[in-house]
C-alpha cells in the first residue's frame, strides 16, 4: 500500500512536471497587500506633452460662428465630400480616418500652423496650455471662443502574448500598462509576466524598459503610465515550445514522461 501511494505522488510530480504552464506563472502582483497599507500618492501620473510628430485635433467655438469658422481647418462641405470617400471604410475606423484630414501635425520644430494665428509653438506643452495659448490668440477677433484640444495618434501597440495584439487606440489623456493590456485581450496563458518589453522613443532618442507585472512595484513604475506611440512586447514562456514544435518533438516529450512513470513503477512493484 505505501508502495501505491509513493508510485501515485511520483507519479503526479512527474506529469506537472510536463505540464505546459504552472501556477505560478499565471498569477499577476503577487506582492502586492492592500491590507498593511494605506492609500498611496500616485506617481508619474503628470500630463500627456505634445511631442514631435504628434497629431492634434483643435476645434474653436464661438457663440459667433460665422466668426470662429476661420480659425477652423473644416467646413460641413469638407466634412460631407470625405464621409462620401470615405464610405468604404465604415465603422469606427472610417470616423477615425477621416479624424485625420482634420488634425494640426507637430512638425520637427515643435509647431503647428493654425488659420490666422499662423504657426504655434506647442511642443512640451499640454493640452490644457495649447488651449489657453489658442483662446489668448483669438482674445482680439473672439471675446467667448471655447477651444478644444486632443490628441488624434494617442496610440500604443501590443505585440506578443496577448489575446488581442495590434494598435490600441486611446481616448483619454492617460493611459496606465495595465488598462492598454486589458484593451488587448489581456495576457495569453503562454505570456511572460515577469519580463514585458516597453519600447519608447521620445525627444530623439529610444530607450526599453522591462516590467515584471509579477510585482507590485509595477505601480511606482515610471512607465506605469504610458506615453504615446509606446510599444509593448509581451514574450512567451518556454512552455510554449510545446505548442509550436512538430508533432514528432512533442511525442518525444510526453513519451519521455511515460516512461519515467513505468520506469518508476517497475522500479516500485518488481
Amino acid at each position: 500500500m505505501n508502495k501505491f501511494i509513493l508510485f501515485f505522488i511520483m507519479a503526479m510530480i512527474i506529469s506537472s512536471m510536463s505540464s505546459c504552464v504552472q501556477h505560478r506563472e499565471l498569477v499577476m502582483l503577487t506582492s502586492v497587500n492592500s491590507s498593511d497599507k494605506g492609500p498611496e500618492a500616485l506617481l508619474y501620473a503628470v500630463p500627456l506633452l505634445a511631442q514631435q510628430d504628434d497629431l492634434l485635433r483643435i476645434t474653436v467655438h464661438s457663440f459667433n460662428a460665422e466668426a470662429a469658422a476661420p480659425f477652423n481647418i473644416e467646413n460641413m462641405n469638407q466634412q460631407m465630400q470625405q464621409m462620401q470617400q470615405l464610405n468604404q471604410v465604415g465603422g469606427a475606423q472610417g470616423n477615425y480616418t477621416m479624424e485625420l484630414f482634420n488634425g494640426y501635425f507637430v512638425d520637427r520644430e515643435g509647431y503647428i500652423s493654425m488659420p490666422v494665428l499662423g504657426r504655434l509653438k506647442v511642443e512640451g506643452l499640454t493640452l490644457a496650455q495649447i488651449e489657453k495659448l489658442i483662446t489668448d490668440g483669438t482674445q482680439p477677433f473672439l471675446k467667448d471662443a471655447v477651444v478644444n484640444a486632443r490628441f488624434l495618434n494617442f496610440k500604443i501597440n501590443v505585440l506578443g502574448e496577448v489575446n488581442k495584439p495590434g494598435i490600441v487606440r486611446v481616448s483619454n489623456q492617460r493611459v496606465s500598462i495595465l488598462e492598454a493590456i486589458g484593451n488587448a485581450g489581456d495576457f495569453t496563458p503562454y505570456a511572460n509576466r515577469t519580463n514585458v518589453l516597453l519600447v519608447r522613443e521620445e525627444g530623439g532618442q529610444r530607450s526599453f524598459q522591462r516590467l515584471n507585472f509579477q510585482k507590485g512595484d509595477v505601480f511606482n513604475s515610471p512607465y506605469f503610465y504610458l506615453k504615446q506611440n509606446d510599444m509593448l512586447y509581451v514574450e512567451p514562456i518556454k512552455a510554449k515550445v510545446a505548442t509550436v514544435q512538430d508533432p514528432f518533438a512533442r511525442g518525444i516529450t510526453y513519451g519521455t514522461a511515460f516512461i519515467s512513470i513505468i520506469t518508476l513503477a517497475i522500479a516500485l512493484f518488481k
